[in-house]
């Protein structure tokens, strides 16, 4: 009779302890303190934080060559891609009706030097004449004027031949600075307008120099006042495979302009030493750091929840006990972000907001 009352007892005891252990497992309390998925301790780190932008390589200089007199193209001497050098000759045009007025000017010149050559004459006739009295006063100026007359005649035919001999020397259109062609939208015996103050004439080609080029961003309000000319960036290609290329901040604007509806500021980068994978039009990325912290106390950005207003809080876990505490945030990238007063190196932090960590089953 003892022996089944003994086994009868020790059956009891084995369901008894493990309805104890399956109770203790299915404790909510028990995922928060042995659930590590969801606990970060905070860590001194070196911290960068930088931000990506998309924007286009350009040439540090360039500019757009227009004729100074118009008419039509007899010849182009260059093509897209051509380098050429200050002085070297790009376009020709029809001289024809120019070298014709010029024939009239100097026609014009002929008869004036012979008109001034006659009144001259009669001018210096008179002039003896009126020395001794046998002219009247009136013949004596009346030819003085016609001889001023003729002169001035003169004067303005030569005038116009320097005038059409500058025109002429325009239909050779040379470069006005070393650099590579990069664009020529005009073709041979099309009609250009010369460049005047009333119009803007036609564009017979763009020159660039190549041996700088320009990042051209577009940089939102928040990031600008991050920025600093000379800041060093990173600029990432498909040209450019694996490797980066350095460039620095050379011109942020001072006024804000609208953007793919966005609202920011123009920022140039330049490349001081160009290089041969990146042409102009090509879409970079540039890296710009923004922050940098060395041996900071950090948590991850996860474990940092919006509080009241503006404020930033964590919950920093001791024991069984979880408390809410105000921190003051500083540099932050997209994985850790500084810990400037709240948290003390070590301390264990949620990482999710209690009451929400999951149970485990």
């Amino acid at each position: 009779m003892k022996k089944p009352a003994l086994i009868i007892v020790l059956a009891a005891l084995v369901a008894g302890g493990w309805l104890v252990f399956r109770g203790q497992m299915t404790k909510p309390e028990a995922a928060t303190s042995a659930g590590g998925d969801f606990i970060a301790v905070a860590e001194k780190r070196d911290i960068e934080s930088s931000i990506d932008v998309s924007g286009e390589v350009t040439p540090a200089f360039q500019l757009e060559v227009k004729p100074e007199v118009g008419g039509k193209l007899k010849k182009l001497h260059v093509v897209p891609g051509q380098t050429v050098r200050q002085g070297d000759l790009l376009v020709e045009i029809d001289d024809r009706d120019l070298l014709t007025e010029k024939d009239s000017a100097l026609t014009e010149i002929e008869g004036a030097k012979l008109g001034m050559e006659k009144t001259k004459k009669n001018f210096e006739r008179a002039r003896e004449l009126f020395a001794q009295k046998l002219v009247s006063r009136e013949v004596f100026d009346n030819l003085t004027a016609e001889f001023e007359i003729t002169q001035n005649g003169l004067v303005k035919a030569q005038r116009k031949l320097q005038l059409v001999d500058d025109r002429l020397q325009k239909t050779k259109v040379l470069s006005p600075t070393d650099g590579t062609v990069l664009t020529a939208p005009v073709v041979q015996g099309q009609v250009v307008i010369g460049a005047a103050s009333v119009n803007s004439g036609t564009t017979l080609m763009t020159i660039a120099n190549l041996s700088k080029l320009l990042i051209e961003l577009h940089i939102n309000q928040v990031d600008k006042a991050r920025l600093s000319l000379d800041k060093v960036v990173q600029i990432r290609a498909e040209a450019l495979k694996e490797e980066t290329k350095d460039a620095h901040i050379a011109f942020i604007a001072p006024i804000a302009t609208t953007k793919n509806s966005v609202k920011g500021f123009q920022v140039q980068a330049l490349i001081e030493k160009a290089d041969p994978r990146l042409s102009p039009g090509m879409t970079v990325t540039v890296n710009i750091p923004i922050g940098h912290a060395e041996d900071a106390v950090s948590v991850p950005v996860t474990a940092v929840f919006k509080g009241e207003g503006n404020k930033r809080v964590v919950y920093v876990k001791s024991g069984e006990a979880t408390e809410k505490r105000e921190v003051k945030i500083g540099v932050t990238n997209i994985d850790h972000a500084q810990i400037l007063n709240g948290v003390k190196e070590g301390e264990q932090i949620l990482l999710i907001e209690p009451g929400k960590v999951p149970k485990r089953s």
